[in-house]
């Protein structure tokens, strides 16, 4: 943390108070030049200042000199600390002649054409001065730059040391101030940050400006089609500034679903297996998963329960329908910090109504703007009954006032679903109203399966960021409901999964056949319920341009930028909580 506070104070503040962490591939290469450092080796031995010497042996021999003197050896990560200085460190290697040591950290790049920076030269320091407490002789140390197998000198003077305790002090300021200390301002530093995904230095300096509300309408609209009516100043120009997309646009991980009766889950090295009854055995790389989903009896042994977690992959328990049951999962998030500040802003109405107000015009407007894209002919009351309900929603007094809201606009807008499907392939898929539990005819029951499919990845975005999924804003807490999922889902529902559900039934991807009826009920097959997942994933991993900051990413990425947006606000780093919306 030394190292850190001198670079970025934001950093640190994540890392050692909110205990945030992500890899990327420069601390993967990190990781891999410590490999041997990390080894056991030699346990380095007290000092004689703390230790004295035992009697000089004495020597059979005279020519053999001095029986006590021992040979130089070198010690590995070597734990540290001091009481006196509030200092506690693993130094990569320690290289001891006697009672003189020389402290060597581990590099994964090149030297900097002028020399080590000062973090790094501090995080050494700070090395030597421990080693001095503890009673050895340390001149200073060294880094070594793997990259150019290269050993560079590191002198501690007393500016140096100056510097160390100065950092020291104020990272203690800092962990007991509470508060975030704000982004670097367009720094060249965040581009190689394994923390920008987290940080999002860019995206919180922008939201964080006067009349953002203005700059957030005038990205999302388009001239004419204002459903907030606002005739304020003109927006901020600052706010064209372009917004750095610091992290991968997709993630790598995908997530694992797996159904069939009889199934079973076991773990072989580094790879899942998947065992149906009846079809082939499927291998899934364990590097390569980022959750697993359980439909049914599906079976998983205990091995491959506890390596799942033990590597952060949520495990999800559903019905055979998809209603969600449960989950498992590794040691919860550290970052306390934003879980008290989550439960006491749901128990004050001033923060709790903006947000939830946010969530339901986002999702409004969403389902406007899916009729305009989608509906073969756009019908012009419906369109004008759904902006004039987004426009309500700012007036909204108590959530009881935004569910009537929301409840106007879903018969509003289900009422012209079906203008949104393809003549020649609607027969079988007549839709009159939006029901639930059970859904009683196709549509309804499609429309069930992606909102639960969808519920999952906002609670597994929610539970990344440190939130806790049942404590919501706009839903109320209830008996094992995730009502922040719920919330995040809001705005999400029209994008994603009603998009998809028009998707499959347009392109034929489930007919009238792929589906269970009886008892007034009606409910997808199982191989239908494949090709919906797989389209829903499609969708999920789809780029789109981020109407706010203007870069593309997948609506995958989109979700846990909006969880990760709403952990700002609850902290108080952002003034409201921008919703998103597509054009």
């Amino acid at each position: 943390m030394i190292n850190e506070v001198l670079y970025c104070e934001r950093l640190m503040y994540l890392e050692w108070v909110q205990a945030e962490w992500a890899d990327n591939r420069y601390t993967a290469e990190g990781k891999a030049v410590h490999k041997r450092v990390d080894e056991k080796g030699q346990v380095l031995k007290v000092s004689d200042a703390l230790a004295p010497r035992k009697a000089a042996k004495k020597p059979s021999n005279p020519d053999e000199g001095d029986g006590d003197t021992e040979r130089p050896y070198t010690a590995r990560s070597v734990w540290l600390s001091s009481e006196r200085l509030g200092i506690t460190s693993k130094a990569d290697v320690v290289e001891v002649e006697g009672n003189k040591v020389v402290p060597v950290e581990y590099k994964r790049g090149k030297e900097p054409a002028l020399g080590p920076y000062l973090p790094e030269k501090a995080q050494v320091a700070a090395q030597v001065l421990l080693l001095r407490d503890h009673g050895y002789e340390c001149e200073g140390g060294e880094i070594y730059f793997a990259a150019e197998r290269r050993r560079v000198p590191v002198e501690v003077d007393a500016a140096l040391e100056k510097t160390v305790l100065d950092a020291v002090a104020r990272v203690r300021e800092l962990s007991s101030a509470g508060k975030c200390p704000p982004p670097l301002d367009d720094s060249p530093k965040c581009r190689g940050c394994s923390l920008a995904e987290i940080c999002l230095p860019d995206e919180v300096r922008v939201l964080s400006k006067p009349n953002f509300r203005e700059f957030i309408n005038q990205s999302c609209f388009e001239v004419g089609d204002d459903p907030w009516n606002l005739a304020g100043p003109e927006p901020d120009p600052t706010y064209s500034e372009p917004i750095r997309r610091l992290f991968p646009a997709r993630d790598d991980k995908v997530p694992l679903y797996v159904q069939g009766r009889g199934a079973q889950i076991r773990l072989s090295g580094e790879r899942i297996i998947v065992n149906v009854p009846g079809e082939s055995t499927t291998e899934v790389r364990l590097t390569n998963t980022s959750s697993v989903t359980l439909y049914g009896n599906v079976q998983v042994t205990t091995q491959a329960l506890r390596r799942l977690m033990d590597d952060g992959v949520p495990v999800l328990f559903a019905t055979s329908g998809g209603w969600l049951v449960g989950r498992a999962l590794g040691s919860d998030t550290k970052n306390v910090e934003l879980r008290n500040a989550q439960h006491s802003a749901a128990q004050n109405m001033e923060i709790r109504l903006p947000v939830a107000k946010e969530f339901v015009r986002a999702k409004i407007l969403n389902c406007r703007t899916l009729l305009r894209r989608n509906h073969n002919d756009a019908p012009k009351v419906a369109l004008s009954e759904l902006k004039q309900l987004a426009t309500k929603v700012e007036s909204a007094e108590s959530i009881e006032s935004l569910l009537g809201l929301e409840g106007a606009a879903a018969r509003a807008y289900f009422r012209e679903f079906t203008g949104m499907l393809k003549a020649e392939v609607s027969v079988g898929f007549e839709f009159d109203r939006r029901n639930r539990r059970p859904p009683r005819d196709p549509v309804n029951a499609l429309l069930s399966f992606c909102y639960s499919l969808l519920v999952r990845e906002t609670t597994m975005a929610a539970q990344s960021v440190g939130l806790d999924p049942l404590l919501g804003f706009y839903h109320q807490p209830r008996f094992g409901r995730a009502s922040l999922a719920l919330d995040l889902m809001e705005e999400f529902r029209p994008v994603l999964a009603d998009s998809t559900v028009i998707n499959v039934i347009n392109n034929g991807v489930v007919t009238p056949s792929d589906f269970v009826r009886g008892q007034g009920a009606v409910a997808l097959k199982p191989a239908a319920r494949k090709r919906v997942i797989q389209a829903m994933q499609r969708r999920l991993d789809q780029l789109v341009t981020h109407p706010i900051f203007d870069y593309r990413l997948s609506y995958r990425r989109v979700l846990d930028i909006q969880a990760r947006l709403l952990s700002r606000v609850l902290l108080g780093e952002l003034p409201a909580y921008p919703g998103f919306r597509v054009r």
